[in-house]
């Protein structure tokens, strides 16, 4: 396989998303060197950028040099120390990996748990905090990626907000596309991905701490677990001192300040509806097309939609004859969802009618009068 052999796809599952022409084209920028003053700048006009996609006037607003994955290690490494005890609210793939992540770090985990596709019951999260008052951290899951359920956060967060613990929040596949609201909810902690609806390459991770977040930090009685992903090292790069601590993949930032710069132009508002409209017209030409809807009724993202697919219609093969025939790539289910459902993402650069319309067409050739 050579780079000129590769075939474009219209990506339409749970990311990557499609990105738009100019983002490729900051891409081939010329590529400087990480302590350029140049480079030093875009990252100031990044870390703005970041902090109005996020809803926060954070200080620690920066992009983790990896993916989303990368960010969500970074988030728990930070304020979790051997022994701590973290809640964790999980109804789906991601609650589980904070879980894991968690469980490594030597926390232990208290698991609050809702069945797939529904949301956490914010009482029983409220519920198990008072159980565990000590708690360093409460970890949830505001887009879950692996089911289309967005987590009611405004209860969860100002109950935490009153006590020692952070709240710390995954918005992975939420920012640009849906309020993030990182301050009105009292988040202290909460990252994200560039590939999602902010319609970026994979390979940054946006976060952000709050000050109680970094207070927890540099009153650590043991030093982060990860050199790499310790903030308190990374706040000397980002920081006046503009000190050496690792080479940030440049181009890549390039491609998140032109995304940014997108965001800003639409305005944030305006995003959120145009992916909101996309999302309900992507819903209703599903549903009558047989499709059933499997996120929890007025929980439902717009950005990422889960479907069960008509009775008797074996997923698998139609999605691999969808890339194959059509060249439009969809989600199928993850965990306890495989082989059931579809995941179909509009995100970023991709929500938009001409998609929307795009698919369904496919759908009407692929399934034919059987789900007309």
């Amino acid at each position: 396989m050579q780079l000129t052999d590769i075939r474009p796809r219209l990506l339409l599952g749970p990311g990557p998303s499609p990105v738009s022409p100019s983002i490729l084209e900051a891409l081939a920028r010329p590529t400087l060197g990480h302590l350029d003053p140049q480079f030093l700048e875009l990252m100031d006009d990044v870390a703005d950028g970041l902090r109005l996609a996020f809803g926060t006037d954070n200080t620690m607003t920066f992009p983790v040099s990896g993916t989303g994955s990368a960010a969500m290690e970074a988030s728990l490494v930070n304020v979790i120390e051997p022994g701590d005890t973290v809640i964790v609210a999980s109804n789906g793939v991601f609650g589980g990996r904070l879980a894991e992540m968690s469980r490594r770090m030597g926390a232990e985990v208290v698991l609050v748990e809702a069945e797939w596709g529904r949301i956490l019951d914010p009482d029983a999260v409220i519920d198990a905090l008072r159980a565990h008052p000590g708690a360093r951290a409460l970890a949830i899951v505001l887009a879950e990626t692996s089911t289309g359920v967005q987590q009611p956060l405004a209860e969860i967060g100002a109950a935490v907000a009153a006590t020692d613990t952070l709240l710390v929040v995954d918005a992975v596949t939420a920012i640009g596309g849906t309020p993030v609201a990182v301050d009105g909810n009292h988040i202290d902690v909460c990252y994200a991905g560039t590939q999602k609806c902010l319609g970026v390459p994979p390979g940054l991770a946006p976060i952000t701490f709050s000050e109680k977040a970094m207070d927890r930090i540099r009153s650590r009685t043991v030093p982060c677990a990860s050199w790499y992903l310790d903030v308190s090292l990374l706040a000397g790069y980002l920081g006046s001192e503009r000190k050496y601590h690792h080479t940030a993949p440049i181009n890549m930032v390039y491609a998140l300040h032109q995304g940014l710069s997108e965001l800003r132009a639409e305005g944030l508002e305006a995003r959120f509806e145009r992916h909101a409209r996309a999302g309900d017209r992507l819903k209703a030409g599903l549903v009558d097309r047989g499709f059933t809807l499997f996120a929890q009724e007025g929980h439902r993202l717009p950005q990422l939609t889960s479907a069960l697919l008509p009775e008797g219609v074996d997923e698998g093969p139609l999605r691999r004859r969808l890339l194959d025939e059509y060249g439009i790539e969809v989600g199928g289910g993850l965990g306890a969802a495989k082989g059931k459902l579809w995941r179909i993402g509009l995100m970023g650069h991709g929500a938009c009618d001409e998609n929307v319309d795009r698919l369904l067409a496919a759908v009407d050739d692929l399934f034919g009068s059987a789900v007309a």
